[in-house]
């Protein structure tokens, strides 16, 4: 007996259909897929508490220094000079009661009080009797000789020769007015200036049995040995 089959409900024929909404729902189902986000999966602990090791910054404590008051003003003491009853005071004075903007007074004029001119003394450049070292020319070239000390300066660069030094020897022999009239450098001008300086007092100039002021050079020798 030979079996039919209803073209209705054969299945064979919509094989094919079947197959591509299949295929379409899958790719749908895949593309869905890929659209899905995932999210990791983090841990809060709201309770944790983070400790900063940071170093805390000191801040210096600067101390201000209160000044102490000033000390208080001296007190003024009120000295009273006794006069001596003897002393004649000028109490005769002319007060003109009826004095008013328009009088006329005579103007003050201070009494003027006369200068003293002093006398400036001169200087001698020779006299009678030359002033003099205690104890002469020989005395003299040995203190030279024991208080000059040689500049370093000069001794390393072999500077030497004679510094010419004009002073004024005083009435009462001490040595004013020292002076380089000619020196060579290298500091002996001024080492010879400072033993000038420091001489003792000299044996004044005598003009007229007098004794005066008088200029005075001296050449102050520096060798190299």
């Amino acid at each position: 007996m030979e079996i039919r089959k209803n073209p209705k409900v054969d299945l064979e024929s919509k094989k094919t259909l079947f197959f591509e909404i299949g295929l379409i729902i899958s790719l749908l189902l895949v593309l869905g897929a890929f659209s899905i986000k995932s999210y990791d999966k983090r841990t809060v602990d709201i309770m944790t508490v983070q400790a900063d090791d940071a170093p805390e910054e000191i801040i210096p404590i600067t101390e201000q220094k209160v000044k102490p008051p000033p000390p208080p003003p001296p007190k003024q003491v009120t000295q009273i000079k006794i006069v001596d009853d003897d002393v004649e005071v000028d109490d005769d004075l002319d007060i003109d009661v009826n004095a008013n903007d328009d009088t006329e007074f005579e103007e003050y004029v201070p009494p003027e009080e006369e200068e003293e001119e002093v006398e400036e003394q001169p200087i001698f450049t020779v006299v009678e009797s030359m002033p003099e070292f205690p104890g002469g020319r020989a005395a003299l070239m040995k203190y030279l000789a024991e208080h000059i000390k040689y500049p370093p300066y000069a001794k390393e660069a072999g500077i030497q020769g004679r510094v010419f030094i004009n002073f004024v020897v005083e009435k009462d022999g001490s040595i004013t007015n020292v002076k380089v009239l000619r020196g060579i450098g290298g500091g002996c001008d001024e080492e010879a200036v400072r033993v000038v300086k420091n001489m003792p007092k000299w044996k004044p100039g005598m003009q007229r049995g007098k004794p005066v002021r008088v200029s005075f050079n001296l050449p102050v020798k520096f060798t190299l040995q």
